[in-house]
């Protein structure tokens, strides 16, 4: 159950970091309250995972599914660079985060 807890907060945490983006320096009502309630679930579900998954492997997978949805989203929404390079080193992140689950005594 901690894997899925941690897989929900990585993606509530795409939530909020893209959501950040449509709250206009938080002077926007209803983005800015879609931020902070992705905010809160992505964190309790994080501490949720962090009854039984060790602390390490845990924060890089949220880190990790956090910074390559937000990526995927800028270049879906907002014509983010595509470049190879930048790509490439998207696809080391997503390569640390398969590793760090195979690995990992959970």
């Amino acid at each position: 159950m901690a894997w899925i807890y941690l897989v929900f907060a990585g993606l509530f945490e795409i939530g909020w970091a893209v959501g950040l983006k449509f709250t206009a320096g938080f002077t926007r009502p209803v983005p800015t309250v879609l931020t902070i309630a992705s905010m809160a679930v992505s964190l309790t579900l994080l501490g949720l995972a962090l009854k039984t998954l060790p602390l390490g492997t845990a924060y890089a997978i949220w880190t990790g599914i956090g910074t390559v949805g937000t990526v995927v989203l800028g270049i879906a929404l907002f014509g983010e660079s595509t470049h190879a390079l930048r790509l490439a080193c998207i696809g080391l992140i997503v390569v640390g985060i398969v590793g760090l689950k195979v690995v990992s005594p959970e």
